[in-house]
């Protein structure tokens, strides 16, 4: 009896030790990723939103929501190289109460979105098209998201430390 609740205790203690040490590897892992949780907007800004004067009821404006993501085309046979990426332009969207302008970068490899403010910018979100994969750098002065597909790789770069944000995006 003894020794089974000594094998018990034993299966116990290893088990535990186990959960722990993935839990912090999993967690040291996830903590530096761009999959940050979404922030939510004020709610004083959205009542000032309501309050603005009402067109008059001709058609209803659309804009686009900036989380509303593009068709996306399909994907190329596997034997055809994929084509560079064409330069893309920003995307405007706005979001009251954020702290500078949203905007998103739509390239071959994702789409990369940033919070662009006076003297600082902050990585919204950031994701790969259909066959990539991204990594994530981040800094006190700039940001770097990379898409990769083989061998191509196509770069969202954002800085700020010797003026207001700016991205570049290149493709190598």
């Amino acid at each position: 009896m003894r020794r089974g609740l000594v094998h018990v205790l034993a299966w116990l203690l290893a088990t535990g030790a186990a959960v722990t040490l993935s839990w912090w590897g999993v967690h040291t892992v996830m903590a530096g990723t761009a999959y940050d949780p979404p922030r939510a907007l004020p709610v004083k800004a959205a009542d000032a939103s309501a309050r603005e004067p009402k067109a008059p009821a001709t058609a209803p404006e659309r804009t686009p929501s900036p989380q509303r993501r593009e068709p996306s085309t399909p994907p190329a046979s596997p034997s055809a190289k994929p084509s560079p990426a064409p330069t893309p332009s920003p995307s405007p969207s706005s979001a009251p109460g954020a702290s500078g302008r949203v905007r998103s970068y739509d390239t071959a490899g994702g789409r990369a979105v940033f919070d662009l403010g006076k003297t600082s910018a902050s990585l919204v979100s950031a994701t790969p098209g259909a066959g990539w994969s991204m990594q994530v750098w981040k800094t006190e002065s700039w940001i770097r998201v990379e898409f990769a597909s083989g061998a191509d790789r196509v770069s969202v770069f954002c800085t700020w430390h010797d003026g207001p944000p700016r991205v570049e995006i290149g493709t190598y």
